[in-house]
């Protein structure tokens, strides 16, 4: 079982660096392990580049091993350096209600009973009890300040304005976690991205200077699309796992616009698909690109994962509504609007009305899906224009209160692919 889940990782490119593969295996063959990782409540919410961390914790509880999910309630009060600049320090009472909101989040993604069963720490509970002196003298000693200095965060605020000691003693508190858990749970492995390497070795070298034992470290490489955008970020922003930040339907719309070059590559690191499954997909990719079948599976797959099959089925519903698969009535408040938060949108004014009612061709030609009133006369000459998925053909007409879904939207299409929604409140 072992051999076969670092395999698995090793093929799905899952495996950036390691303190020692080869003795990990060895490890690993022996029986269950202990391991964790950590996420620092420095947002209100967990977003896409913490899920490969996440699916990691999970890959590794399915082969039997034992998670330790981590929430920095201290070390998010002090912020792991970036190469930009200082970070802003979050007010306590902010920290600790993120800190809750994200072990939630954790909860929904491993199995808290059974033999495997995780569980869920906060270094707030041992770090708050460290008294500076011990600190300085049982922790701080095993720590070279010249090695410390090499960090390439560290190195680039060195080179410009600067660290504070607040940032540069983040380290020696993420290492003093793994010491932790290794005393108090026989903790052996922890895991994380590339960037966090030194980190995570100054933590195994920690335990092997306290205790003279071996520890694991393993990183997993950082995301890049093809395209050179970093993962995880859209036009609009970060794609976060709250739904109240990124709606369940701009969530499936990510993996839904997923470029072909990169796929597959997600579909290995985010996906429990087989890798048989996964080879017919990237098969699919290159011989059917326009069906997008490796994008629609791994998008559904993630979402259901994150935010339920329910979400995932009103999500499927609404995108082929949209555009004219399906009943526009049939979705719910709450996903309408969120897809048309992701399509162009119009809002009607007072402006826009007369006796109550708004001009269809004024609308169109205002949603931008047609360069002015004249090219949307055309457009519903030809047959080409709809309103609510119903085909327009009537130049003269008028849009009133009887035409909008949920008491305030318009859903305008031309063609069979272009669409707008029209927040037509002031209908009303």
């Amino acid at each position: 079982m072992t051999a076969q889940l670092l395999d698995d990782l090793t093929w799905r490119d899952l495996i950036a660096d390691s303190t020692d593969l080869d003795r990990l295996r060895q490890r690993l063959d022996k029986g269950p392990i202990t391991y964790y990782c950590g996420f620092d409540p420095t947002a209100p919410s967990l977003h896409l580049g913490n899920l490969v961390q996440i699916l990691l914790l999970r890959r590794f509880q399915q082969a039997g091993h034992r998670p330790l999910a981590l929430v920095g309630g201290a070390t998010g009060l002090i912020g792991d350096p970036k190469e930009t600049g200082e970070r802003v320090l979050n007010a306590p009472e902010v920290v600790a209600q993120w800190t809750g909101g994200i072990e939630q989040q954790l909860r929904r993604f491993l199995d808290f009973e059974g033999p495997a069963a995780a569980r869920m720490v906060n270094n707030l509970d041992w770090i708050s009890r460290l008294s500076t002196i011990e600190f300085l003298r049982d922790i701080g000693k095993h720590f070279s300040v010249n090695r410390m200095l090499d960090r390439e965060a560290v190195a680039a605020r060195l080179a410009g304005d600067g660290i504070s000691y607040t940032e540069f003693s983040y380290q020696v508190l993420q290492s003093y976690d793994f010491l932790q858990l290794f005393r108090e749970y026989e903790c052996e492995l922890q895991t994380g991205g590339s960037d966090q390497w030194g980190n995570l070795t100054a933590g195994t070298d920690l335990i092997r200077r306290v205790t003279g034992e071996h520890a694991h470290a393993l990183t997993t490489p950082l995301l890049v699309k093809a395209d050179g955008q970093k993962f995880g970020k859209t036009e609009s922003g970060t794609v976060w796992l709250d739904p109240e930040l990124t709606s369940p339907y701009a969530f499936y719309q990510f993996w839904i616009n997923a470029d072909d070059r990169d796929v597959v590559r997600w579909l290995k690191v985010f996906s429990f698909k087989s890798r048989e499954e996964i080879t017919e997909l990237a098969v699919a990719t290159e011989e059917r690109p326009g069906a997008r079948e490796a994008q629609r599976a791994l998008a559904a797959e993630l979402t259901s994962l994150v935010h339920g099959e329910s979400a995932t089925a009103a999500v499927q519903a609404a995108s082929a509504a949209l555009f004219g698969r399906g009943e526009l009535t049939e979705s719910d408040p709450q996903t309408l609007a969120a897809a048309l938060a992701e399509a162009p949108t119009y809002t009607v004014t007072s402006e826009d009305l007369a006796d109550g009612a708004a001009s269809f061709v004024q609308l169109f030609a205002k949603s931008g899906l047609v360069k002015g009133t004249g090219a949307a006369r055309r457009t519903i000459a030809e047959g080409g224009a709809y309103l609510n998925n119903e085909r327009i053909s009537d130049i003269d007409r008028q849009v009133t209160s009887t035409d909008l879904l949920h008491n305030r939207w318009l859903v305008l299409r031309r063609g069979r692919k272009s669409m707008a929604g029209i927040d037509a409140a002031a209908l009303g």
